[in-house]
Parts: structure tokens; sequence; C-alpha cells
């Protein structure tokens, strides 16, 4: 009963949505006809074919950092989700995220509790001309059920495994701010090789990404794959895929794999690791008779990023946190790289 309830409503929500935005869109029609020049966008992604026939002028996103590129292009989203990891003070977004709007002069905007997935009702409360999720891990359902909302852009092809680049890319086309798009990821990438190039040590040592481990049972270990945006960064910073993790990837589309102890000699290629956690992690690691040889562990080339601080999350690049966390993240990298072998 409480699904058909919340149904209705949403349906109700996006019905008067829609016709609020048919409503605009006549004014705007009416306004300034073709002479905005503005012309029809379409984007196919994973999920469907989108477009966009006017340039959005309230935008909403879902799920993760994909609110960072409108505002790192200027445009303050109508709606966003909260932030549910690495909110060090309980506000519901990220230090990066409240710097950028202060810059802007903008209070925040709603925001939206996905805790329990999205908010659907939330999300057409906001009336938005266009939904950005280029970097999201929405199900069929989900997008099925925000088009009823306004047009959507999701992943171009593996949830959760979108690049900074092409969420840069993809929303901001979405946006009709294409251009604006190119030209942040060029001024993004000029940054992240200025400042890695200050650690000569990275370049061709291959790291590995654990996920979170947990030490009272070390008999399993969990990594990202090649897939994952977190290692994909690695790249970016000058390191390497050690052959064990890319093969591995190789044959799946999963973003994260888990392997016995046991055979925790396959990454004998890994020259550093990076995990979420802290000193107890570490001596965990140390201490186990199986995973202490690798030669990572055993040379103590080990990052570990504190879970739920802003650090830890900015592992996984987006937009805005590159800035924000790059010279600290390359000295944490660095500080392993000397330590291996």
């Amino acid at each position: 009963m409480q699904r058909a309830s919340r149904l209705v409503a949403l349906s109700a929500a996006a019905f008067l949505t829609i016709g609020l935005a048919a409503c605009s869109s006549s004014s705007a029609e009416e306004g300034t006809g073709s002479g905005d020049g503005f012309t029809p966008i379409t984007i196919e992604h994973a999920l469907g074919t989108t477009t966009i026939d006017a340039k959005p002028e309230r935008v909403a996103t879902v799920n993760w950092a994909n609110h960072e590129v409108p505002l790192a292009l200027g445009v303050v989203p109508v709606g966003m989700a909260a932030a549910n990891f690495g909110d060090d003070d309980g506000d519901g977004m990220l230090p990066w995220v409240e710097e950028k709007l202060e810059a802007l002069d903008a209070e925040p905007p709603v925001l939206f509790d996905e805790t329990d997935g999205i908010d659907f009702e939330a999300v057409a409360d906001t009336n938005p001309d266009v939904i950005l999720a280029a970097y999201s891990g929405l199900t069929q359902e989900d997008y099925d059920t925000l088009t009823e909302i306004a047009p959507v852009v999701a992943y171009p092809e593996t949830a959760w495994g979108t690049s900074w680049r092409d969420t840069i890319l993809f929303n901001s086309e979405a946006m009709g701010m294409a251009d604006e798009g190119e030209a942040l990821v060029t001024q993004l990438e000029e940054e992240i090789g200025e400042a890695a190039a200050a650690y000569p040590q990275l370049e061709g040592k291959t790291a590995m990404f654990l996920t979170h481990v947990d030490t009272s049972d070390l008999s399993e270990v969990s990594y990202y794959t090649t897939h994952d945006t977190r290692t994909a960064f690695f790249e970016d910073l000058g390191l390497a895929f050690p052959e064990s993790v890319a093969t591995a990837s190789a044959e799946t589309e999963l973003f994260s794999l888990t392997q016995s102890a046991e055979q925790a000699d396959e990454f004998s290629d890994v020259d550093i690791i990076v995990t979420y956690g802290g000193d107890e992690l570490i001596a965990a690691l140390e201490a186990d008779p199986l995973l202490s040889q690798m030669p990572a562990v055993a040379n103590g080339a080990i990052v570990a990023l504190p879970g739920t601080s802003p650090l830890g999350t900015a592992a996984n690049p987006t937009p805005l946190s590159i800035s924000w966390i790059l010279d600290d993240y390359l000295k944490l990298l660095a500080q392993a790289a000397d330590q291996a072998a």
C-alpha cells in the first residue's frame, strides 16, 4: 500500500511538473522562438536515448558527484543528492561543494536523501528541465521513472564506471554547455599533469586499490578493478595497473572483485596498495601470515585513507574534488612509492 501511494503521488507530481514545463517551454518559444540559437541535443547512453529540445534552465542531479559539473561551470542545480559519505560536518555537502557555492554566492540547492534510493517525489518537486546522472548506478526502472519528470542522461556504458572526464562531457552536453565542459576537462588535465610532475617516483609504479577491508576476517580481499574510477585515476597520476589486476579486470565488467588470501601471491606485482582505514588496518595486514607476503605490505607501501573523511572520499575523482585534494593525495602516494622496492 505504501508503494502504491508513493507511485500515485509521484505520478501526480510528474504530471504537474510536465504541465509546468510545457507552459514554461511555450512561453520561451513565444518570447524567443528559434532565435535563441539552441540546437536540440540527442545523447545515447546505456539506458536509452535522450533528446533535449531547449536549453535547460533548471538542472537537477541524482546520485554521486553529478552536481559538481554544473557547479564547476557556474550553474547552481535546483536539487542534488545529499552527501552520505565523507561529510565531516553533517550538512549533506562535501567541503569543495560548500566552497563552490560560497564562491558563487549561492544558497544550497534542495538536497535529495538517497539513503534508501532515489527520492523521485523530491526530484519532481524541483521541477527540473533536465536530470543529470552520467555517473550513477541507475537501474532501468529508476531511469524510466525519472524520465516521467524530465529528460535524463544516464551513464554511457557501465554503472558507476564513468570516468571523471566523461562525467563532465556527458553532463555538460546535456546542459547545452559542451564547449565549456571540454574546456573544464582540459583545465583539470593540465592541473593534474603539472602536480604529478613534481613526484617522479610515481611514474610506472603499480598500484591496486583495496575496498573496505574487514580486519576481523582477512581470509579474502576485495579490490577495485580497472573499471572503477578510483583506479582509473591512478593512470592520470603516473601510476600503472599491475598485470594481475588488469588481467582479472579484462574478464569482467564489475567494478570490484574478491579473491582468497591464499592467492595473495598473485599480487606480487603490486608496488603500492591504497585502501580505506588507519593504523589498525595496516597493523592487521602486516600481521597476517598470507597478506604480509605481498611486496606492498612487506615494504610498508600502503596508503590508508580515512574512509569517513573528505580525503578518503576524494580518492574517487570528481570535477571539484580533484583540485581540492590533489596535492595531499599525491604526497601520500609518493611516500608509499618511496617505500616500494
